[in-house]
């Protein structure tokens, strides 16, 4: 997977790139268009002409990173029941995203950067993870391990509870009890799911 990224790799990736370096090292607020480019080796000029500001390079940094690791989170298509394959591609996937060194980072410093995707609206990313949950239902709908019901619904209150999971888990981990840890967690996540899918 890694060679074939770096073979499709844009001149936008070279500044996701740096941008991802910066925010790692100092958070996005203290970011600046000039230290992107440095570290991209372009102009400042050649960011404004695609980014206005380093909080829409960093929207889609997060959509990136976001939608690969969404990606590389779905199992296999093995022909199994598809329920059993997308509960293990969320609840590995929520875990991974929940220790993203980039979404560990905006959370620590600078968490109101995560508000207008909670609270106001759907980001890029969450639209393709919406797409993705979509024709998983539909699919597992048709192969009988999905109950019948509305599959825009379904999905879009898949996110939902991923999306919790995902981003609030670290207010309730407590990891020195183990009834209370991740792993914990990640199981009742997966109780969660399969309620929610089985017919």
């Amino acid at each position: 997977m890694t060679s074939n990224r770096h073979n499709s790799r844009t001149p936008d990736d070279s500044v996701l790139d740096a941008a991802r370096e910066c925010v790692l090292a100092v958070g996005v607020r203290r970011t600046t268009l000039t230290d992107i480019a440095r570290r991209a080796g372009v102009s400042r000029m050649t960011l404004y002409r695609r980014w206005p500001d380093v909080r829409t390079i960093v929207a889609d940094l997060m959509t990136r990173e976001w939608v690969a690791l969404g990606a590389a989170a779905q199992p296999p298509d093995d022909g199994g029941p598809v329920r059993d394959r997308l509960v293990d591609g969320l609840a590995g996937g929520v875990r991974t995203f929940r220790d993203h060194p980039l979404l560990r980072k905006i959370i620590e410093v600078d968490p109101e950067l995560l508000l207008p995707y909670v609270l106001d609206r759907c980001g890029a990313s969450q639209e393709a993870f919406l797409a993705v949950f979509e024709e998983a239902v539909e699919a597992g709908q048709a192969d009988g391990t999905i109950r019948a019901g509305h599959p825009v619904r379904l999905a879009r209150a898949l996110l939902l509870v991923v999306q919790s999971f995902a981003l609030s888990a670290q207010t309730m981990i407590e990891p020195d009890d183990p009834e209370l840890s991740a792993d914990a967690f990640d199981a009742e996540l997966r109780h969660i799911l399969e309620r929610t899918l089985a017919p």
